[in-house]
């Protein structure tokens, strides 16, 4: 199976066992600079990994300390566009997973519906819609994953309240709000925005809820963030591209990473307030 021989190619090639998986969107792949003591392997090199095809999306993962925390960073993510079956998209969850991965923090570049978003705004991911309409849960059960997830909670409300309180200390503005996966590679029509925004919508992407779906069927705390990089259509008026979206996410990528470097160790369990880790 591809998953065994991710995992057993991993174990030969890593010396540490990250606790903290972090997943950069588009744009947002400055943040690997930061990693320490860094073993960087390409997708390639990992068998199962399906490749990373997307402009902006370096298609490594690199594990190493972070702000003291130890991490795998996936520096470009799997999309369902790119003609990856869901299981496949989620294959990276479930072999870090099984290396001894306890959270994902997971960021993306989101087109902003809610009135008043601007590029280069983050967005707290409080919730989702699953508009895909593809689950990597469908078929056999991996290793220790709960058959029928509850997503009551799928973005870890503790997290949350700590990465909102560290926000307002740093002084960077951050909104939670709920975000629509879409399948893509098209962008939306000013009427799908429009439905989306009924539906409760503030935000839509491409990506990001087939790796939180499975990280809550392997009971991983999670926490997303989204970095606005356009404003969607009939929104703001403007012509969308992807262009646009690396441009604006490389700008934003100061302020998130900013936000992360003090974020993460405070979510590690030792940190977390009692209340919290009892």
């Amino acid at each position: 199976m591809p998953i065994t021989s991710s995992i057993s190619f991993l174990r030969t090639r890593l010396s540490r066992a990250p606790r903290t998986v972090l997943v950069l969107g588009s744009g947002l792949g400055s943040i690997e600079a930061e990693i320490q003591d860094a073993v960087r392997i390409s997708y390639d090199q990992i068998p199962g990994f399906p490749p990373s095809t997307v402009a902006g999306h370096a298609g490594a993962l690199i594990v190493g300390i972070h702000s003291g925390v130890e991490v795998a960073v996936l520096s470009g993510r799997f999309h369902l566009y790119e003609g990856a079956a869901p299981g496949d998209v989620a294959l990276p969850m479930r072999a870090l997973a099984a290396l001894g991965a306890k959270d994902l923090v997971v960021t993306n570049a989101a087109g902003g519906i809610r009135p008043g978003m601007a590029p280069g705004d983050l967005m707290l991911m409080a919730d989702h819609l699953n508009l895909t309409f593809r689950n990597p849960l469908i078929g056999g059960v991996a290793g220790t994953e709960d058959r029928f997830p509850d997503m009551s909670d799928p973005y870890d409300a503790e997290f949350r309240r700590i990465a909102l309180r560290t926000a307002d200390e740093l002084g960077i503005g951050l909104v939670q709000g709920v975000y629509a996966a879409v399948l893509g590679p098209s962008y939306e029509t000013p009427a799908e925005i429009r439905m989306l925004a009924r539906m409760g919508a503030d935000a839509v992407g491409m990506s990001t809820v087939p790796e939180v779906m499975v990280a809550q069927a392997l009971g991983m705390r999670v926490l997303g963030i989204s970095c606005i990089t356009n404003v969607a259509a009939s929104v703001g008026g403007t012509k969308l591209s992807h262009d646009e979206v690396l441009a604006v996410g490389a700008g934003a990528s100061s302020h998130l990473a900013r936000l992360l470097r003090v974020l993460l160790p405070r979510i590690v369990p030792s940190n977390l307030p009692t209340e919290a880790a009892s």
